[in-house]
């Protein structure tokens, strides 16, 4: 068996190639695309397995390369201790240890959803980057009109038809923001049409369908919970206990233990942000709603 190591970056990708002994059998380093890869796949001897750490670059390689190998194993960055620890590192050294932690089976490798469950989350993801935006964009209409003094309903302020009575009746209304008002009016709602759009072509997905709607048996669980948790989590069954899916979905602190003392810190970074994003919110908003409802 030959073991590859594969330090992967924007424009080019880093090997080294060992074989079981450790010996180095060929190191170099390429371009970053397909056509590339394939042309450099072919010189490489077999049987072979390619190990490489997860980067916003990772997936289109470990999709691609599967074919091409006896087995694909992907690395858990903050687990990768050897490459972020060395006193000296470069992308030829990177590869070579990727290599070694792959031929020692010391690689930590993480989960690698399905490439459907992927392309899925990658629509959820982008929705998401849509909300913050269209969030950003009503404040920056709370912000201008409260610039120039304009008395305003703040519960009312982005319903369209209390929208539309502002810009018409309001004589506070400065002739100076009107087209920014507008503007920022009509990215809201070609945002809100595309949020609609997004969701919509997910809760129709055959692939999602039936977990969808089971998901959403459960009382207060909605849309937007269910997709998360579908597409976030992907097969459950990945997670040895209860305290490891807590952990991924960011719902417990850090701990420090020595000896006989225990620290617990505040909620770790290392989480799914944004399942941790929902399931925290969706407590606060179920409670802002008992508190307003009469």
């Amino acid at each position: 068996m030959h073991y590859i190591g594969l330090d992967v970056h924007k424009k080019t990708i880093s090997y080294c190639v060992k074989n079981a002994a450790g010996g180095v059998y060929q190191e170099g380093k390429i371009g970053s695309t397909r056509r590339e890869l394939d042309c450099w796949i072919r010189t490489m001897p077999q049987p072979r397995m390619i190990g490489m750490e997860a980067t916003i670059f990772t997936g289109w390689i470990y999709d691609h390369l599967p074919p091409h190998a006896e087995k694909v194993k992907v690395a858990h960055p903050l687990m990768l201790r050897a490459i972020a620890a060395a006193k000296k590192k470069n992308d030829k050294i990177d590869a070579g240890k990727i290599a070694d932690c792959l031929r020692c089976d010391f690689l930590p490798e993480c989960h690698m959803a399905s490439t459907e469950i992927r392309i899925r989350r990658r629509t959820l993801r982008y929705r998401n980057l849509l909300i913050k935006q269209m969030v950003q964009m009503k404040n920056r209409v709370s912000g201008l009109l409260m610039e120039t003094g304009v008395s305003y309903n703040k519960q009312r302020l982005h319903k369209v038809g209390y929208f539309a009575e502002l810009m018409s009746t309001n004589e506070e209304v400065n002739e100076s923001i009107r087209p920014l008002l507008k503007l920022s009016r009509e990215m809201i709602c070609h945002s809100q049409k595309l949020d609609y759009a997004l969701v919509g072509s997910l809760e129709r997905d055959p692939l999602l369908k039936e977990r969808l709607r089971r998901l959403r048996t459960v009382p207060r669980v909605g849309a937007i919970t269910a997709l998360t948790w579908a597409l976030e989590i992907g097969d459950v069954t990945r997670f040895t206990s209860i305290k490891q899916a807590i952990s991924y979905c960011g719902l417990c602190g850090d701990e420090k233990s020595s000896a006989d003392k225990v620290m617990r810190m505040p909620i770790s970074k290392q989480r799914n942000k944004h399942i941790q994003r929902v399931l925290i919110e969706q407590p606060h908003w179920l409670c802002g709603s008992a508190m307003n409802s009469p």
